[in-house]
């Protein structure tokens, strides 16, 4: 196969890829969830201990705040009856952290049991006090399998590190930092299964690509204060693409439709949105390509 037909090939299965990501989201993709486990919840992911839902809004900042002043490594968090209820203690002269939950009238507000009300129109406030995991006693935190480093996909690896974009494990989430172009990663052993790890390097690595120095992506222009969904849903149509490239993923996974969805709910006025992230999404994974040592083209 020539440069150009195998060009012309990889560009037909990133279209079908993007048509099967639509008709997935379409029929209803689901919730996504992280595709890596944490001992608990990350300190960047404040997450309730019984619901094990996330805390949203001002209730996020101000138990990052609480967390960071107080050196919490864990972002599970709950009020004191919770945790009791979960079979733990919190330790006697802990202090709080308040958060609040707003409710309309005549529904059940006694989810977390709140220490105040406050009114507001048709709703009102209950606030309660949460407590962090490092805060108790006696909880056991559900046992993880790990990933054994046996089961890295070496190939995968070695195209991520073609690109030079430099890597660090050991993060409790996956993100990319611009300021310091460095790729931050949970460990290997703590993701679902070895392809999930690779989805989600070459989905930051896809964020990479938009630095200044090299593809000098910017989508602030046309999409003004709704650029973030674009770039989340086109770093993981990159992701989609590359993994099909590699012999990993021939379609799309059903975590790429669901992330790829919860980003452009926001977008719902636009509907070509999903087509530009999927243009400027073919124009890392090329990018990605043309870093390689050698042209490797797809299978016909």
């Amino acid at each position: 196969m020539s440069r150009n037909e195998g060009s012309a090939e990889r560009a037909n299965v990133y279209t079908r890829i993007t048509h099967e990501i639509i008709a997935a989201i379409e029929a209803g993709a689901g919730e996504w969830r992280m595709p890596w486990h944490h001992d608990g919840a990350a300190v960047t992911r404040p997450t309730n201990v019984v619901s094990r839902k996330r805390y949203r809004g001002v209730n996020t900042v101000a138990l990052w705040i609480a967390a960071e002043a107080r050196g919490y490594g864990s972002g599970l968090w709950g009020t004191f009856r919770q945790w009791q209820s979960a079979g733990a203690q919190v330790r006697k002269g802990e202090r709080g952290t308040t958060v609040v939950l707003w409710k309309p009238f005549g529904t059940n507000a006694d989810a977390g049991h709140g220490d105040d009300e406050h009114r507001r129109g048709g709703m009102f406030a209950r606030a309660f006090s949460v407590f962090n995991l490092a805060q108790v006693e006696g909880y056991d935190l559900p046992p993880t399998t790990m990933l054994p480093e046996s089961e890295r996909i070496g190939h995968a690896e070695d195209f991520v590190a073609a690109l030079n974009i430099p890597v660090t494990e050991g993060a409790y989430d996956a993100h990319y930092r611009i300021d310091l172009d460095r790729i931050f990663m949970p460990t290997f052993g703590s993701f679902r299964d070895p392809a999930s790890a690779v989805g989600v390097l070459l989905h930051e690595a896809a964020h990479a690509t938009g630095a200044k120095h090299r593809l000098d992506r910017n989508f602030e222009e046309r999409f003004k204060r709704d650029w973030l969904p674009i770039e989340e849903a086109c770093a993981e149509l990159t992701a989609s693409f590359v993994l099909a490239d590699l012999g990993i993923a021939h379609h799309p996974r059903p975590d790429h439709a669901a992330y790829v969805a919860s980003w452009l709910s926001a977008l719902k006025q636009d509907p070509r949105a999903i087509f530009t992230a999927a243009s400027k999404a073919q124009q890392a994974a090329d990018w990605m390509w043309a870093q390689q040592p050698e042209a490797k083209e797809i299978a016909a």
